[in-house]
């Protein structure tokens, strides 16, 4: 039998990917047979764990971030399968053909999207038409099961979309502030509308549950991605007003962001509203908890970003111009956990702790004996050391980079720009962030950067290793999947098919065994 899965007490690697990112002929990846191909890459290259973004729906034009989602609970329209609908006779395989533009991939985002939300309002018209007794009852079912978020967030798409997507900050004062008559009366004006983003959240949950069953099957693991702030736009708020800092008329009061520092002297405002942690405990962290749980029922393990928000945030007055005039709030510390894990036991998390690490911090992840994170990228500047491999604790999950960096190939490429600054930072005989680089991996071959960084990490004394696909296939710049600050054009990466080959399973694969992550 396989040992269980655990991202600590047993060495293990795996891929960091989004499912947008996987390739096929809809202008983005989605949970169909590029999915289950990439699982069976995992397995042959010896991986434990396919790491992803959040899954929800993204949020709205031009950014689509992942992180600022419509909804914690809800899965992404936009990551179901067409193919897999015509398996299941929804649709046709000439209905699922793309333009043109989207097939070759010269399309934008929203046009990719707009053709995907077509074939799933068509997927519906057949659905309502046929009234397949066995869907039905399988709505009817998800429905039951779901409807502590699904009947809101069903609602709050179906008023969105027939007021133009604009937010429901804009909306009428009545259904801005859930006015029992007029939650009614949407309700029964958009009963088709709401029974289709219903639908849809089933078409997402029956792809998502055959992709993890397949995972399961070969021994792969699931990890997601809870942002700890969820955006103002969102059914979360919209439906649980009293949980967030909000004034009567429902506009937050205070928004996230973080402090001034070397890096912006004005600080950054994120913008999303922040939790009314004392509401939120007369409550026992239910939401929270409602939270996890939904997690859990899609992933293995979850990674916690801004894991450090958990014990104190910067919150920004609402109509500040710059995050200059803040302060921090205290967060919820371990109270939050501990009525968690007493509901539904221990949640496996990674702590995303970058940033400005406080010892309280580091207490909270460390009391519940959370892993948390290290990136290799940041181990060469000047008090990097923390991010070398040689210093990973056994209880960390180690990363060659995040979502939010460069490719390792382009973050090398790009150091002579900054070896100025980095000489000076990185110290010792030669100076820079390079030639640290160049000296700690023994790079012979400096085209082989990537697999020099994944060598150290899998031989590391870390339980956990991540790497992304990005850095897997060798690629530069070009292929990053996220700029921080920057709204427009991330979120867009996706590998050609065929471009994870035997040969890279294979050199995976002995790179695992070699580091004794396999299992086996």
């Amino acid at each position: 039998m396989p040992k269980p899965l655990s991202l600590t007490g047993r060495r293990t690697s795996g891929l960091l990917l989004h499912p947008s990112s996987l390739p096929g002929a809809h202008g983005s990846g989605d949970l169909g047979p590029a999915a289950a191909a990439f699982v069976g890459f995992l397995a042959a290259g010896g991986q434990k764990w396919w790491q992803m973004l959040p899954v929800g729906p993204p949020g709205a034009a031009p950014g689509f971030s992942p992180y600022s989602s419509y909804s914690a609970f809800a899965g992404s329209a936009f990551l179901i399968s067409l193919e897999l609908l015509a398996g299941d006779g929804l649709l046709s395989a000439k209905e699922i053909a793309a333009p043109a533009s989207v097939r070759r991939g010269s399309a934008s985002l929203q046009e990719v999207f707009d053709f995907r939300e077509s074939r799933l309002r068509l997927a519906y018209q057949r659905f309502s038409e046929s009234a397949d007794a066995k869907l039905v009852t399988e709505l009817e079912d998800f429905v039951r099961e779901h409807g502590g978020w699904l009947d809101d967030f069903a609602l709050f798409s179906a008023i969105k979309n027939h007021h133009d997507g604009k937010s429901w900050t804009q909306w009428p004062v009545d259904l801005r502030l859930r006015r029992p008559a007029a939650l009614r009366a949407a309700s029964e004006k958009l009963a088709d509308e709401v029974r289709y983003h219903r639908f849809v959240q089933l078409l997402f949950d029956r792809q998502w549950r055959g992709l993890r069953a397949l995972c399961a099957e070969r021994g792969i693991g699931l990890i997601g991605d809870i942002p700890i702030f969820v955006a103002l736009d969102s059914a979360d708020v919209w439906a649980n007003p009293h949980l967030f800092l909000l004034d009567r008329q429902g506009r937050p009061t205070v928004v996230s962001g973080c402090p001034p520092d070397a890096f912006s002297s004005d600080g950054q405002l994120w913008g999303h509203p922040h939790y009314d942690w004392a509401e939120h405990r007369r409550e026992n962290f239910a939401w929270w908890t409602r939270r996890f749980q939904s997690m859990l029922y899609r992933f293995d393990a979850v990674r916690i970003d801004h894991f450090l928000g958990f014990h104190r945030v910067w919150a920004v007055p609402a109509r500040a111009k710059t995050a200059k005039a803040g302060d921090w709030l205290a967060g919820p510390r371990e109270e939050i956990f501990r009525a968690v894990n007493k509901v539904i036991g221990k949640v496996p998390v990674i702590a995303e702790d970058l940033g400005a690490v406080t010892r309280e911090a580091e207490a909270l992840r460390d009391k519940f004996k959370y892993p948390g994170m290290r990136v290799m990228q940041f181990g060469f500047g000047d008090g990097g050391s923390f991010h070398l491999p040689h210093n990973y604790p056994r209880r960390s999950v180690a990363y060659t980079g995040t979502h939010d960096n460069d490719t390792a190939v382009g973050w090398f490429r790009s150091l002579p720009s900054t070896n100025g600054r980095g000489a000076k930072r990185a110290g010792g005989s030669g100076g820079g962030e390079r030639a640290k680089a160049i000296r700690y991996l023994d790079l012979r071959d400096l085209k082989q950067v990537h697999w020099s960084m994944i060598r150290a990490a899998m031989l590391s004394p870390a339980d956990t290793v991540i790497f992304p696909v990005q850095d897997v296939l060798g690629l530069g710049g070009e292929a990053r999947m996220n700029v921080p600050g920057v709204a427009e054009r991330n979120w867009t990466w996706r590998f050609r098919n065929g471009a994870l080959t035997n040969e890279l399973a294979r050199r995976l694969k002995e790179l695992a065994d070699l580091s004794d992550r396999t299992g086996s």
